[in-house]
């Protein structure tokens, strides 16, 4: 039966190019995701876009001489480059600084405020010393007061999880240039979150099938739930729609407010450039749809238990009950599928101290699905995960290019040479169908896995039915079949089906090298569609900018075996994909040299 899936992907900043410890939190498992389910017969809708708002974007243009929208702008249409080469297949990658998204984070602020989870409240606010700005919470680290972590961050300790105030650190310094921050007294909008904890403490109980450690990391806040402030002292962000605060220049929504309505403000702007305004709602309303939510686990209470409350109390469903807002009762999170940190050698990816890799870079050199297959492999979907060149050079030349290429370069090869195309199987034996029973018996097993987020497990399956194919080849040997014509053919014919069906498996994972596949086994068209860059305007803006869209319910690939027809004619095999240097798992490349 088909179902609706939202596929709500977090929002990358925009104050400079992502690296690949971003991709591989929120970007290429989310695709691998909406992939299957497309192809499994679903109604996908796979929203997000750069997040352009708060302080981040103030520092990033003041250094680069831009204005705050410059500097969103350069690096939006960077973002959007990177993860349509990477092939991330979003129906709307859009952006945080357009009318449509300030208007329905509007809506849903009016609907929290008219329903009481909205409480003024004086607070000390950091700012720098030297420069007067405000200071957000996330860029001020110290010692936490509970746990004694160092490096703690202004919102929230990433060691005990506690949510934190950056009064409270120990030693607080500002992460922008070291400075001490000083304290002022001022009065911030917060989101009343002890008002949600009865609501959200039964929903999580709901939540059973959850990964282990997104539940527990949850479940173990609700006690400590406090307000928090969803107003900045700023004058890069959305204004806010309230008698007294919507005149003052320097009050906005805090960042963390606006870009986690996005995944909504992204879905109405989606069904009205697709011609049908009211769209969304199939998503957001339907009780029988399904969103799944995926990021980094630095963003897991975001997505677990501060998105959660917005949607209850716009529902008029908190503890103090209310009435639903202007867009009904939205459906909450089905499961938040967060990932753990990617490093490099044993480091948190960061910018700041000069261990990055960047999407750009990675994909001029080895192309996209080298990088999604680590990823999906190797990455961090549990537990963090060490990118070394070291791996990604064995992974790529052992179990891409030796194993799956291998294997579809020297089926269609000899099949062309002896048979001018697919030949007709004649009489097959136990062993060929053993490995076609295999080869279909993977569809459900890999679908289970991907559909619950089981990448690893998923991917591991695929490849497993690829090495039962290369053992059928090697133990039939059908090189040496020349005087035995029908068995040759029959045995190239069953290695043939499993190709095809194991490009099948393999396509939410290789969408580019499937497409090469389904082109040399004869196929016409496009197997699995790719993201477009199309250049837009929003509604009432005379700017023009970059999204990501995609016409993805005309590709061919469906989660099935389908039968390869004999005598259709094969293509010219090259390299799918090219073994790497292994001096490059010493190395590294020259743009990210490993450290002697």
């Amino acid at each position: 039966m088909t179902q609706r899936i939202l596929t709500a992907v977090a929002w990358p900043y925009a104050n400079g190019p992502r690296h690949i410890g971003h991709v591989s939190g929120f970007g290429v498992p989310s695709d691998v995701f909406s992939r299957y389910a497309r192809m499994a017969g679903n109604d996908v809708l796979m929203v997000s876009g750069t997040d352009e708002y708060g302080t981040p974007i103030l520092v990033q243009a003041e250094k680069e001489g831009l204005t705050p929208q410059q500097a969103a702008d350069k690096y939006n249409r960077i973002i959007v480059g990177d993860l349509q080469g990477l092939g991330l297949s979003y129906d709307l990658f859009t952006r945080t600084t357009t009318n449509n998204h300030a208007r329905v984070v509007q809506d849903v602020f009016t609907a929290l405020y008219r329903n009481g989870y909205i409480v003024p409240k004086t607070t000390h606010g950091a700012i720098s010393p030297s420069t007067g700005r405000t200071l957000p919470d996330r860029y001020i680290e110290g010692t936490c007061p509970i746990c004694g972590y160092d490096g703690a961050r202004g919102d929230q300790c990433d060691n005990c999880g506690n949510q934190l105030d950056p009064v409270d650190l120990i030693n607080p310094v500002s992460r922008i240039n070291g400075e001490t921050p000083k304290f002022i007294e001022t009065e911030h909008l917060f989101l009343d979150l002890p008002a949600f904890a009865e609501a959200l403490g039964g929903w999580l109980s709901t939540r059973s099938d959850w990964r282990p450690n997104v539940l527990k990391f949850s479940q173990n806040l609700i006690e400590d739930l406090r307000p928090r402030p969803i107003t900045r002292d700023i004058d890069w962000g959305v204004t806010i729609p309230l008698e007294g605060w919507k005149d003052q220049p320097m009050k906005r929504f805090y960042v963390w407010f606006d870009a986690v309505i996005g995944y909504l403000s992204a879905s109405v702007e989606w069904a009205r450039r697709t011609g049908d305004p009211e769209a969304w709602k199939k998503w957001w309303t339907d009780p029988d749809a399904t969103a799944y939510y995926f990021m980094g686990k630095d963003n897991i209470v975001f997505h677990s238990l501060i998105w959660p409350s917005l949607l209850l109390g716009q529902n008029g469903a908190g503890d103090r009950g209310g009435e639903p807002g202007a867009f009904g009762r939205l459906n909450l999170p089905s499961e938040v599928v967060s990932s753990e940190f990617l490093t490099m050698s044993g480091s948190k990816f960061s910018t700041s101290r000069n261990t990055v890799i960047y999407v750009g870079d990675f994909l001029r050199e080895f192309g996209p699905d080298a990088l999604r297959y680590f990823i999906s492999a190797a990455g961090p979907e549990t537990q963090d995960a060490d990118f070394t060149w070291d791996e990604f050079v064995r992974r790529t030349n052992f179990e891409l290019a030796n194993e799956w290429g291998n294997l579809v370069n020297r089926s269609v090869s000899m099949a062309a040479k002896n048979f001018g195309g697919v030949p007709t199987p004649v009489a097959p034996t136990e062993a060929d169908a053993d490995l076609l029973a295999t080869s279909r018996a993977a569809f459900a097993s890999v679908g289970d896995l991907l559909g619950r987020s089981r990448f690893k497990q998923a991917v591991g399956e695929a490849m497993r039915v690829v090495s039962a194919a290369n053992k059928y080849l090697s133990d039939q040997e059908p090189w040496k079949r020349k005087d035995d014509p029908e068995r040759q053919g029959t045995i190239l014919h069953t290695a043939l089906q499993v190709v095809s069906d194991a490009n099948t498996l393999l396509t939410p994972f290789l969408p580019h090298a499937s497409q090469k596949v389904h082109t040399l086994l004869g196929g016409e068209g496009v197997w699995a569609a790719q993201p477009e860059i199309r250049e837009v305007s929003g509604e009432g803006e005379d700017r023009e900018y970059p999204v990501l869209m995609g016409e993805y319910a005309a590709e061919q690939a469906r989660w099935q075996s389908t039968p390869i027809v004999a005598g259709r004619p094969l293509g010219t095999p090259s390299p799918l994909f090219p073994k790497l240097d292994p001096k490059l798992g010493e190395t590294g490349p020259e743009w990210a040299p490993i450290a002697q």
